[in-house]
């Protein structure tokens, strides 16, 4: 059956629901496919045991797309707000260690020795110059300020939000805003001042955010309001273009309830992982499938323990802590569910969840779930003074979880984008892009939206 339709989104994460959305918002009657029995893609939250689980990202950053998209959707009332500076801490030589959070916390911390300390102090009055070459997160982090503050602060930190090796990581891709600062200023730390005085509109003050019910509830949310549009289990087989007229048209033949279909638009949004991307887009341009599909993606596993408060010695009060790879443990970090956020847990319980994995020990994700979960208590135990064994535990791995903003990645990107300009009506959005953040998804997902009623009103 072939169906005419005004623009089709292939793909329901976060950044697709949030396109989609912002086209029906718009106006323009968009259907969106998902090869999943399911929305949201890495985001989940499920109840088991008394237990509010998140089975990919614990909680977001506040931005003001996202709250204005809450208020929206009418789920404002059910965010709730980690505690205002919560401590997060590192783990160094066995012990917890708080990170400082502002340049006076740095200056008493015992976190960094008085070397570091100086070498950032250092930055701050003299000049240094960025290479051509695109550089290392860990190249830039040594070049500046040294291994210590490498090891024990970034590296964990590029760890937490990309699973990635700051090795390998770009600091133009990942980091722009501190490739500029060193850029424009010649000191990392007076170019990220500068930026923060000459950045016009108020300041969204940091906040760590999630729902009463869990993460999932944006995803809901967002599917209910695109309702019948939104096709689960339709699995997208091939997209083919065809140029007529001066005009060009994307045949999408997918499968659904065993049958196939053919859906024609003049508007594509390709909202999947770039690999699959790339596979799609293969009759498209057959170049799009090497640049897409040499993005690296991080395996992570997701292990969330359940135990009796009564059974853990640490007082648990703050976000968590992270491990840098110097102290030998497999266990990235781990958050405290049950201290961020209520109804964590049940009465008398905590919920901890930790994640293993990523770029820097792949091999991790492949071990069975017990595996996991076993490894994952043996190394948490003893740095928060656990007593006994878990009374609850749920692993989730994800094969492929985060892209990694590799060296060269800028340069791909660049290429993507004149690619995708010589097929006008095909835009691109996912979270290889501007981030893997929730709030940067979304406002990725609807500023495709924008750039799709633009062109069309142009058209």
């Amino acid at each position: 059956m072939t169906s005419s339709v005004p623009a089709i989104v292939v793909g329901a994460g976060i950044s697709g629901l949030a396109c989609a959305y912002a086209l029906r918002k718009a106006g323009v009657d968009a259907q969106v496919l998902e090869a999943s029995p399911r929305a949201g893609g890495v985001i989940g939250s499920e109840v088991r045991d008394g237990f509010l689980l998140e089975l990919g990202p614990q909680s977001f950053s506040g931005t003001a797309a996202l709250r204005s998209l809450c208020m929206e959707l009418g789920i404002a009332d059910q965010l709730v707000q980690a505690p205002a500076g919560a401590p997060r801490y590192v783990l160094i030589d066995g012990t917890l260690k708080a990170v400082p959070l502002n340049p006076a916390a740095m200056v008493t911390s015992s976190l960094l020795s008085a070397k570091t300390k100086w070498r950032i102090a250092r930055d701050a009055f003299g000049t240094t110059r960025s290479p051509q070459e695109d550089e290392s997160i860990a190249s830039f982090v040594r070049r500046k300020f040294g291994e210590e503050l490498l090891d024990r602060l970034v590296a964990p930190f590029v760890s937490g939000i990309y699973a990635g090796d700051a090795e390998r990581i770009s600091l133009r891709a990942a980091f722009p805003q501190l490739y500029e600062a060193e850029k424009s200023a010649g000191s990392a730390i007076r170019g990220m001042m500068r930026a923060a005085k000459s950045r016009k509109g108020p300041r969204e003050r940091p906040t760590l955010l999630s729902f009463h019910g869990g993460n999932e509830t944006l995803v809901r949310a967002l599917a209910e309001k695109i309702g019948s549009r939104l096709r689960l289990d339709a699995e997208v087989l091939g997209i083919v273009v065809r140029r007529e007229a001066g005009t060009i048209k994307f045949e999408v033949r997918f499968r659904e309830a065993g049958s196939e279909q053919l859906f024609v638009a003049e508007r594509l949004v390709l909202a999947t992982p770039a690999d699959v991307a790339g596979a799609l887009l293969r009759d498209v341009n057959a170049a799009f499938e090497p640049v897409l599909g040499g993005i690296e993606y991080a395996p992570v596993g997701v292990v969330s323990l359940g135990y009796r408060r009564e059974d853990v010695g640490h007082s648990l009060d703050g976000f968590g802590f992270l491990a840098p790879r110097s102290s030998g443990l497999r266990v990235l970090g781990s958050v405290s569910n049950s201290s961020l956020f209520p109804e964590r847990a049940p009465a008398g319980h905590v919920l901890l969840t930790s994640f293993v994995g990523g770029a820097t020990d792949p091999g991790a994700a492949e071990l069975s779930t017990g595996d996991l979960a076993a490894l994952v208590h043996r190394e948490v135990a003893p740095i928060l003074q656990i007593r006994s064994s878990p009374v609850f535990s749920h692993v989730q791995v994800h094969g492929r979880a985060l892209p990694q903003y590799n060296i060269g990645h800028v340069e791909r990107l660049a290429g993507l984008e004149k690619l995708q300009g010589d097929v006008p009506g095909l835009f691109l959005a996912g979270n290889y892009f501007r981030g893997p953040a929730i709030g940067n998804c979304v406002e990725l997902g609807m500023a495709a939206a924008e750039a799709l009623v633009t062109k069309a009103r142009s058209a």
